[in-house]
C-alpha cells in the first residue's frame, strides 16, 4: 500500500466531508477512494471513520490520524520543494473561498496571475456569502470581509473594501436629489440580504461620528448582481461594494448619494489554515495575493476617482493571527 497516497485521500475525505467529493477532487473513482480508506484502516488496525447511510464522523483515532497526516504531508511537500529549489515545485491544487461580490470582481482577476506564475497549480474557487470553515471544507486560502470571528486560522489583513450609496443619474433627475440622510426614507431601497440587520443605514460623517438613517427596503436579493442591475436601471437606490460599482461610477452610469457621508467599510482579511510549516504551494500563492489584491483594489479606486487611501492596513492587535513574514519564509 502506498501510505502517503492513502493519507492524502484520507485527509481530503475528512476535509470535504464526503468520499465522493474527495474522489472528485483527486480525480479518482469513489470505489477506489473507499477501498483505500478501508485498506488504511486495516493497515493501522483501528477504525478512522464511523459511516452511516448519509454521512460519517471521525473516531478519536481518526481525528488524531488526520492531524498527524496533515503535518506529515506538509513536511513532505516542504522537503520536495527545498530539494527541487525551483518554481516547478509549486504544484498541486489550491482551493480558494471568497464572498460572491469580492470573488467575482476582484479574486477572478488574480487567477490568470497565479496561473502565469505557477502553471502547475490547479485552482478551485468557491464563492459563497456564508463564512467558510477552512478545515472542514478543505479550503487552503479564504478571503473574509468584516469581523474575523472564531476558528483555527492565521489571518493577514489586506486592507478595506469600501461601500458606496449610489443611484442612477436618471433616477435622481426623475425623483429629485437626496441632500440629507433624512431624505433616504422617501426612496425605494434595494439591498443584499443580511447587509444590514434593520432598515437603518449607518453613515459616517467624519472619523468618529456615525448616525443611522432610516431606509425603506423594497427589494432584497441573495446576490449582489441583481442589486447592481436594479439600481443601474433606475428602480431605486442602494449600497454596493466599491469593486462592484467602480466602473459605473467612473463612466457616470452611477453617482454617489450624499458624498459628504460614508457607509462604513469592510475589513478585508486573507486566511489560511493554522498549520506549520505552511505548505509551499500555499505560501507561494499567499505571497502573490498579498501584492496583487491591493494593487487591483488601488486601480479600482483610481478608476472611480476616489482620492482617499483605503488600502492602508492598520496593525492587528491579535498578533498571534497575523500572517507575518516568518510564516512565509
Amino acid at each position: 500500500m502506498n501510505l502517503l497516497e492513502a493519507m492524502r485521500i484520507y485527509v481530503r475525505v475528512v476535509e470535504r466531508g464526503s468520499i465522493s467529493n474527495a474522489a472528485r477532487d483527486l480525480d479518482i473513482g469513489q470505489p477506489a477512494a473507499s477501498e483505500r480508506i478501508e485498506r488504511l484502516e486495516k493497515y493501522l488496525g483501528c477504525r478512522l471513520l464511523l459511516r452511516s447511510a448519509r454521512a460519517f464522523n471521525c473516531t478519536p483515532d481518526g481525528i488524531a490520524f488526520y492531524e498527524r497526516s496533515k503535518r506529515i504531508l506538509s513536511a513532505v511537500e516542504q522537503a520536495v520543494a527545498e530539494m527541487s529549489n525551483d518554481e516547478q515545485a509549486v504544484r498541486g491544487t489550491i482551493r480558494l473561498a471568497a464572498p460572491h461580490c469580492f470573488g467575482e470582481t476582484v479574486v477572478t482577476k488574480t487567477l490568470a496571475l497565479v496561473r502565469a506564475a505557477y502553471p502547475q497549480i490547479e485552482l478551485e474557487l468557491m464563492l459563497n456569502d456564508r463564512v467558510a470553515d477552512l478545515v472542514t471544507e478543505g479550503v487552503d486560502i479564504s478571503f473574509r470581509l468584516g469581523p474575523l470571528g472564531e476558528g483555527a486560522f492565521i489571518a493577514r489583513q489586506l486592507g478595506q473594501i469600501g461601500r458606496t450609496l449610489v443611484a442612477a443619474p436618471g433616477y435622481l433627475s426623475q425623483h429629485g436629489l437626496i441632500l440629507e440622510p433624512s431624505d433616504l426614507i422617501r426612496h425605494p431601497f434595494i439591498r443584499l440580504q443580511g447587509m444590514f440587520g434593520t432598515d437603518q443605514l449607518p453613515l459616517r460623517h467624519d472619523a468618529t461620528v456615525v448616525e443611522n438613517a432610516s431606509i425603506r427596503t423594497v427589494i432584497r436579493t441573495s446576490h449582489w448582481r441583481p442589486v447592481y442591475e436594479t439600481i443601474l436601471s433606475g428602480v431605486g437606490i442602494g449600497v454596493l461594494e466599491d469593486p462592484a460599482c467602480a466602473d459605473a461610477l467612473a463612466d457616470g452610469r452611477l453617482v454617489r448619494i450624499l458624498p459628504q457621508y460614508e457607509v462604513p467599510s469592510f475589513e478585508l482579511n486573507l486566511l489560511i489554515q493554522a498549520q506549520r510549516p505552511v505548505p509551499p504551494r500555499v505560501r507561494a500563492i499567499v505571497t502573490l495575493l498579498k501584492t496583487s489584491i491591493p494593487e487591483i483594489l488601488e486601480r479600482m479606486y483610481v478608476a472611480r476617482g476616489k482620492e482617499e487611501d483605503c488600502l492602508e492596513a492598520p496593525a492587528n492587535d491579535d498578533a498571534s493571527r497575523l500572517l507575518d513574514s516568518s510564516l512565509l519564509r
